[in-house]
């Protein structure tokens, strides 16, 4: 099994026990609109681009709220959870690409299923999945700071640090893998990392990071 699917059954029993109507860690979303964005995203992903597109205010998407509105009681809810735990057939682009698309987008909503509603504590993943999460993140932070004022360091327990970005003076994001996955991606406020570097080095990265939230 790859971890994707591991991280798939985790998140349904989390949808399970959560309030559809609970806030998310992604803004205007609740969890029956997260929900709805990770079904759309492997079943009908041009409806998503044409959302995108759009450029809508977050909570607004016309097409992700249809499928969202289609849920809104205890059977349309249940069905939509059903199709996302069915997962993805074997004729679906996400299937074949697997953990390199798949795991960090798990990783990451899942945790804003669980922090948006207020739980935390961090969860105790296997090795092997942090290893996997791990392995992924030094592109994302590549991608998310390519514009840092100042160069880039990630680090987590166990693993090597890995520079992201070349520049001036230098920033080092550390934390476990999950709390480094939520940084990168913008969830500054519910990520659990150590940031640190010189003055005016830390300063100018802080300050740029908050804009670009």
């Amino acid at each position: 099994m790859r971890w994707m699917e591991t991280e798939r059954l985790a998140m349904v029993e989390t949808f399970r026990g959560a309030d559809p109507e609970a806030p998310t860690l992604c803004e205007g979303w609740n969890g029956r609109r997260l929900l709805a964005h990770l079904v759309m995203r492997e079943h009908a992903p041009l409806k998503q681009l044409l959302d995108a597109a759009s450029r809508p205010v977050p909570g607004s998407e016309r097409r992700l709220g249809d499928v969202a509105a289609a849920a809104l009681t205890p059977a349309g809810y249940g069905g939509l959870l059903a199709r996302f735990a069915a997962g993805t057939g074997t004729a679906n682009p996400m299937t074949w690409l697997g953990d390199s698309v798949q795991l960090v987008e798990y990783v990451i909503h899942h945790e804003d299923v669980r922090r948006g509603g207020g739980n935390h504590q961090p969860r105790s993943l296997p090795p092997g999945q942090l290893d996997a999460l791990w392995a992924r993140l030094p592109l994302m932070a590549r991608m998310a700071y390519r514009r840092s004022p100042t160069a880039v360091t990630i680090a987590a327990k166990n693993h090597p640090a890995v520079p992201v970005h070349k520049g001036s003076g230098r920033v080092l994001v550390s934390g476990d893998p999950v709390e480094v996955a939520l940084y990168i991606s913008g969830r500054q406020r519910a990520a659990d990392v150590d940031v640190t570097g010189s003055g005016a080095a830390l300063d100018a990265f802080l300050e740029w990071s908050a804009r670009e939230t």
